[in-house]
């Protein structure tokens, strides 16, 4: 508490405010410390990502397959095809349909970037429904 003097001389008056200065000062700290550990927290990690533990999806009569092989050649089904013609060759494998599931699968070794360009091509083709292969793991990685 602070007393200020008064103008009688003997009598001391107490006031009642509340000296936030230390709190304005714990504040600022706390504020320094977040801003230098938050960038911190971002770290990336390597991740190894072609098993998976979900529950397998019931697969239809007829699955579409587009294969992306360790050289980044492209297969729909068994039929290799260029990267130029996967628009056509699809369209000729669904009769034109692009609504059909494509199952997506990758060799482990394709980098994720390839994998992104195929994921385009699709896109572009207007094959919207894509859905990326992996191998089924029991038990914990």
């Amino acid at each position: 508490m602070a007393a200020r003097l008064g103008h009688d001389g003997d009598d001391l008056n107490e006031t009642h405010e509340i000296n936030v200065t230390p709190f304005i000062d714990v504040v600022l700290v706390l504020l320094i410390i977040f801003m230098v550990a938050a960038p911190l927290a971002t770290v990336d990690v390597p991740v190894d990502l072609p098993s998976s533990t979900a529950a397998p999806q019931p697969r239809p009569d007829k699955p579409l397959f587009l294969t992306v092989q360790a050289d980044k050649s492209l297969s729909v089904g068994e039929q290799p095809v260029a990267r130029e013609a996967l628009g056509a060759a699809l369209d000729a494998a669904t009769k034109g349909d692009r609504g059909t599931r494509v199952f997506l699968r990758a060799d482990r070794s394709v980098d994720y970037g390839a994998l992104t360009e195929v994921m385009n091509a699709l896109r572009a083709a207007g094959y919207l429904k894509i859905a990326l292969v992996g191998l089924e793991t029991t038990g914990t990685p």
